[in-house]
């Protein structure tokens, strides 16, 4: 890097270092044509010519990968340009918390972690859809501003569509414990490459601890490959079979096993969390209570998501939840009948049909069962009540 310190790039006054990456320093600037704080991305391009054309490609393929972005969940790229031998970007100051410092502080409350996820799914489904496809998903690259906002940064090393940008042959981009199988393997990564990421980012929020761990390289990229983690039931009790199904999805080693686009993964896990947030969660097959440290805070937070759609519901619900349904069901049909009142209502009638029957035996010639009530309204009647509440009472009791 520069060895004189900058304090100036293009219009952007440099007023402190934030940060310093594998390409460059992330400074605290400001704009004196707009009258805001901005966040300064600079690279230093160097002096060899094959390395600083890869090293300026990189860094404007980034600028391009989120500079036609807009969306609330991910960062906002204001400007790119270049002065002297440093190539910079100016975008969006954010202040908050990176995912990754939330875990070292010992996680994160399941419902703030599916909330979070979602909104990263929403970033990355606007990403996707203009051809975007980030590459480099981790607890690192997403911060939480304003206590519930999710932003994913850091395009580094993000593909655009029909990019004229090569990357060397066989290289591996992105953090190894958070790629894909594609990834590993050098295979082409597409927007089901993130959903994998994402899922692993999941997994390890809802468990503390990541789903593929090795002591060497080779061996953590063979369990990506390869390996089929537990679920995060089996690390956080807390944990409904509903997100276990959907963490499940997101890991499947094929990506045409996977979710197909972002947007589904969103949509899954708001209908998790709606059912955590109506307290419905441990009804499902396999759940159990939340922990204590899963306060109602959290869960308050969480019921103000938008509901749950009718897409959400087709790949989980109706396979995770009968339970519930079948409890709603119970309740509505003891609603309907009322089975003490049928129960008094049929022992006056039995009350009745005894007295007419004493009182009728000794003067009347014995005919048969039908022909006699027949000829006694009373007694039909009678007969008539006791079928149906032995049928009402079968039909409960075989299909209830």
């Amino acid at each position: 890097m520069s060895k004189a310190p900058l304090k100036k790039l293009g219009r952007y006054r440099l007023t402190k270092e934030l940060g310093r990456g594998a390409m460059g320093i992330v400074y605290c600037a400001q704009d004196p044509l707009l009258n805001r704080t901005v966040a300064v991305k600079s690279i230093i391009l160097m002096d060899d010519p094959a390395t600083r054309s890869d090293y300026e490609a990189r860094f404007l393929q980034e600028a391009k990968a989120a500079g036609g972005l807009n969306h609330p969940n991910l960062v906002t790229i204001h400007d790119v340009g270049r002065e002297g031998d440093v190539a910079y970007m100016a975008m969006e100051l954010l202040e908050g918390t990176e995912l990754r410092a939330l875990l070292a502080r010992g996680g994160v409350p399941l419902p703030f972690a599916l909330d979070v996820v979602a909104q990263a799914a929403d970033g990355f489904a606007h990403a996707h859809q203009h051809g975007v496809v980030h590459r480099d998903i981790k607890p690192g690259n997403i911060m939480i501003v304003h206590d519930r906002i999710a932003k994913i940064m850091d395009f580094g090393i993000a593909r655009v569509r029909a990019s004229d940008v090569k990357t060397q042959t066989g290289a591996i981009l992105g953090s190894p414990r958070y790629m894909s199988p594609e990834q590993v393997t050098g295979q082409p990564a597409d927007r089901r490459s993130d959903i994998f990421s994402l899922g692993v980012v999941l997994y390890e929020l809802v468990t503390g601890e990541p789903p593929f761990t090795a002591p060497t390289m080779t061996q953590l990229m063979h369990q990506i490959a390869t390996a089929t983690p537990r679920p995060p039931s089996a690390s956080n009790p807390a944990v409904p079979a509903m997100l276990d199904l959907i963490v499940a999805r997101a890991l499947q080693k094929q990506p045409a096993e996977r979710y197909q686009s972002a947007a589904e993964l969103a949509s899954d896990l708001r209908s998790c969390l709606a059912e955590l947030a109506g307290g419905r969660g441990p009804q499902l097959a396999g759940a159990t209570t939340r922990p204590p440290g899963a306060g109602a805070a959290p869960v308050a937070q969480a019921s103000m998501l938008p509901e749950k759609t009718a897409a959400a519901d087709e790949p989980v619900t109706r396979t995770a939840a009968p339970a519930a349904a079948d409890a709603a069901t119970h309740l509505a049909l003891s609603r309907k009948f009322d089975s003490a009142a049928a129960l008094q209502r049929l022992s006056k009638l039995a009350e009745a049909g005894s007295v007419a029957s004493a009182d009728q035996q000794g003067s009347m010639p014995r005919r048969g069962v039908f022909a006699r009530l027949w000829r006694y309204p009373g007694r039909l009647f009678f007969a008539a009540a006791v079928v149906a509440a032995s049928a009402t009472a079968y039909f409960i009791a075989y299909y209830y």
